[in-house]
């Protein structure tokens, strides 16, 4: 791996560029898309865009003419689009069209008609950037993101399974759902970014974003959870969100804008590379993960290998869990395969070594409470890196 002064360096850089790249204003506008296939369903959408002037129905930004990328939105149970004004209110001003569809909002929500609807506004959208009478027109790239909370997380890998010109997905504490997220994860091929809470008492880890990044196939993912993070701090402050929330526990142990600091520091980098193919923002994602002590994470891809990072085999083969762990984890490859797992304590220090064949469980209950890095071997070759924690 590289040294600390290195990712250090490679990070301030990142900043630099991150703040000298917010040119635009946030122009919004309200479609209702109609679904003609779905007895005429109307999707009605809140739509953010660069523009040159903030407010509604304005012009799309002429500082620059590149298209830019379509991120479809799916809001939590009984939630309203406006929660995610952190989302849009961060990414817009990074070149980014956000739409988020305000469709199953009830006590009573349509799961699959919901991914359907993430789906549809993507291609709707595409469709206005050919139509000349649009604000849009010729402003929409052919690259996009399916994006999600909670219940609309587990919308979004609907969408991705049912959708083959989305490009990316994305989501945050995404909810198992009716059909089964999970079960649609083992069709979706495409790079995934994933990210959970560690201190989320309503859509845990372990039985809701582990299982769907596990069943991932995809070439290209990334589960990143927060430490001290929470269901509903990955949204702004809900009403509603807050009282489901009440009734559990573990409670966040970090604040809501160190939450959103923490998926921004992420959500962009990943955005800048899977869409738009800026490398150097790809390899600041690749650098800060390791390094980041305020997250556990599981991946098995780098975005692009021109600072020369150290490599990973691309592979869907390791899956680890539970993670958070308390007295085990357990790690599964492929049937027959040898493997060596190493386990770092946080100063680095290799604390254990144990080779296995198909699955092992490795004993936690000994280990101090903390973080621990994990580096998984076969045939000499790294095939997963990774952090879990201990005790929290």
């Amino acid at each position: 791996m590289k040294t600390i002064k290195f990712s250090i360096i490679l990070l301030l850089l990142f900043f630099i560029q991150l703040v000298a790249s917010q040119p635009f204003q946030i122009g919004h506008t309200t479609i209702n898309f109609t679904d003609t296939s779905r007895s005429n369903r109307v999707i009605a959408t809140e739509i953010y865009y660069p523009s040159d002037i903030a407010g509604d129905n304005v012009a799309m930004t002429t500082l620059t003419s590149v298209t830019f990328p379509v991120l479809s939105f799916g809001h939590g149970f009984v939630m309203t689009w406006d929660a995610y004004q952190n989302y849009w209110s961060f990414l817009v001003p990074n070149g980014y069209i956000m739409v988020l569809p305000k469709t199953e909002g009830s006590f009573s929500p349509s799961h699959l008609d919901f991914g359907k609807d993430l789906s549809f506004v993507l291609e709707r959208m595409s469709i206005l950037g050919n139509t000349s009478s649009s604000i849009f027109y010729n402003r929409i790239s052919s690259m996009n993101a399916v994006m999600g909370h909670s219940m609309g997380g587990g919308a979004s890998f609907l969408a991705a399974q049912l959708n083959p010109n989305i490009k990316t997905l994305v989501n945050f504490a995404a909810a198992e759902t009716n059909p089964s997220a999970i079960q649609a994860a083992a069709t979706i091929s495409i790079p995934s970014l994933v990210f959970s809470g560690v201190n989320d008492c309503v859509t845990p880890s372990n039985t809701n974003q582990i299982p769907m990044y596990n069943g991932l196939i995809s070439n290209c993912k990334t589960l990143i959870n927060i430490i001290g993070g929470s269901h509903c701090q990955m949204a702004n402050s809900n009403t509603l969100c807050s009282f489901g929330e009440a009734s559990c526990s573990p409670t966040a142990t970090i604040s809501r804008s160190a939450q959103h600091t923490k998926i921004f520091n992420y959500l962009l980098p990943w955005l800048e590379f899977q869409l738009k193919g800026n490398c150097f923002q790809g390899n600041a994602f690749d650098t800060q993960i390791l390094v980041d002590n305020t997250i556990i994470f599981q991946k098995n891809c780098i975005q692009c290998n021109n600072l020369n990072l150290d490599n990973l085999n691309v592979n869907n083969e390791i899956k680890v869990s539970p993670n958070p762990a308390k007295d085990f984890i357990n790690i599964t490859g492929v049937n027959g395969m040898r493997y060596q797992i190493k386990i770092y304590d946080i100063s680095a220090k290799l604390i254990l070594t144990k080779e296995f064949t198909t699955e092992t469980t490795i004993e936690t209950s000994i280990l101090s409470k903390g973080i621990y890095t994990y580096s998984i071997e076969n045939n000499n070759q790294e095939s997963s890196v990774g952090k879990f924690c201990k005790g929290y």
